[in-house]
């Protein structure tokens, strides 16, 4: 199963039809064009894509789309807070693009470095991928997949926001303060990702 977002709405690519949203079997591009449709320009709050060649219609659909790829963090400090930013009226996690050369891991100890102003991350494990769906000014759509890690810091240095990438705030939350403060006002990726790394904890 794949959830890709289109416009903060999901969309799922699956082999058997989710029967609690609208779902359209699968039949090549018209298909895909036609739920993004629906996601991009109606009230339907999610569609689902099904047929029993996953595979296919993963690589049907990002065919549609150029391709980015970018990696981030979920850092723990040692009261078991974890690390926000704050950019453009949303509380988000600090992620950003693959250069060329570097490996998903050295990508993103390096951005969240740069947007928070921590050293010395410590890298535990890999957590997942999310995927979502923009246009560019220029009108090219971009698919764009985003690699996630469980960190550790370990220091006392105050993070600082990287203010030339427009983050105003950063700030280590409780999971009370992230039920409250965080989650009304974050990316459906971003709630993803830290329902995942709480089950990794679990294990």
């Amino acid at each position: 199963m794949y959830k890709v977002f289109v416009n903060e709405k999901r969309l799922s690519l699956t082999q058997t039809p989710e029967l609690n949203v609208k779902h359209i079997k699968f039949d090549g591009s018209h298909s895909l064009e036609m739920a993004i449709e629906f996601l991009e320009n109606t009230a339907l709050n999610a569609a689902n894509i099904y047929g029993e060649n996953l595979n296919e219609i993963w690589e049907k659909f990002k065919s549609l789309f150029k391709e980015i790829e970018a990696s981030g963090g979920v850092v723990y400090n040692k009261k078991n807070e974890i690390l926000f930013i704050h950019r453009l009226g949303k509380w988000d996690l600090p992620k950003g693009k693959l250069e060329k050369g570097e490996s998903i891991e050295e990508n993103a100890i390096r951005e969240v470095e740069e947007e928070t102003g921590l050293k010395d991350l410590i890298l535990d494990q890999f957590i997942n991928q999310t995927f979502h769906v923009y246009v560019e000014r220029n009108g090219e759509k971009i698919l764009k997949k985003t690699n996630w890690f469980k960190m550790f810091y370990n220091g006392n240095e105050t993070p600082v926001p990287q203010i030339e990438e427009g983050i105003k705030k950063v700030s280590w939350k409780n999971n009370d303060q992230i039920k409250s403060d965080v989650l009304p006002k974050t990316f459906n990726n971003i709630k993803l990702i830290l329902e995942d790394v709480q089950k990794l904890e679990h294990f």
